[in-house]
């Protein structure tokens, strides 16, 4: 996720609006004070704090590198900054920021994930049958992505679920493990996912399981989506 993903400020469908407008498509550059280090082989072949962020539209956010920082490794110049230049994610074996290994990009400092106990209902059925009915929940609020509803194992007819063989990553909860609901022979793949040991922002989830509202028959009850009319001319 960036500024210029999904619904965020500079993406192709923001949520909120500019007053005035900005430009658009936009880019935005600025300073990433962190230790970045990339690894060829075991070899550092780039070790450096002056790194910087790089939101582009439709674009995963990347890094930008002083140009003397790097070496061994493609890379190409950085139009909205000078001197500066972007280094394929591919390129390296491993990227590390302050010492986390980093998976598919840089981590968004403005992305924000917010786990909330709350009272709202979560039902999820396969095939007729119900594989949790609660209202003790926990309410998931991550930067651009709707809200979602976890529920502790301990409400979950887990011995209806088996682990499948999917799995994700995510920068913000970390690995995934999915689900396959079995059910008088019938087998929905993938129907729920649960974080075993995530992100230290996302421990509320822990152990908790989702449920894939195209799987299986879900009732969730989320905050109902608000639909504001921009004002003529905003952006």
């Amino acid at each position: 996720m960036s500024l210029v993903a999904g619904r965020g400020p500079f993406g192709q469908d923001p949520s909120g609006w500019f007053a005035p407008p900005v430009p658009n498509p936009v880019v935005f550059v600025e300073p990433h004070p962190r230790r970045v280090v990339a690894v060829v082989g075991g070899t550092p072949v780039i070790d450096t704090e002056r790194a910087l962020l790089v939101h582009r539209l439709g674009q995963p956010l990347g890094y930008a590198f002083p140009a003397d920082e790097v070496s061994g490794v493609p890379y190409a110049a950085e139009p909205e900054a000078p001197g500066y230049v972007r280094v394929p994610w591919d390129a390296v074996d491993e990227w590390y920021e302050e010492g986390r290994r980093l998976v598919h990009y840089p981590p968004n400092p403005y992305h924000r994930v917010d786990c909330r106990p709350t009272g709202r209902r979560l039902r999820a059925t396969v095939a007729g049958a119900v594989l949790v009915d609660t209202t003790d929940t926990v309410i998931v609020f991550e930067t651009s992505l709707e809200p979602r509803l976890y529920v502790s194992s301990e409400h979950v007819e887990t011995d209806l679920l088996r682990r499948s063989t999917t799995s994700s990553y995510c920068n913000y909860k970390g690995y995934a493990t999915y689900w396959t609901a079995v059910v008088d022979g019938i087998e929905v793949q993938d129907v729920a996912w649960s974080y075993d040991d995530p992100m230290p922002e996302t421990t509320p989830i822990a152990g908790h399981f989702s449920f894939d509202a195209a799987r299986c028959d879900l009732l969730a009850e989320l905050p109902r989506a608000e639909v504001t009319q921009r004002p003529a001319g905003a952006e």
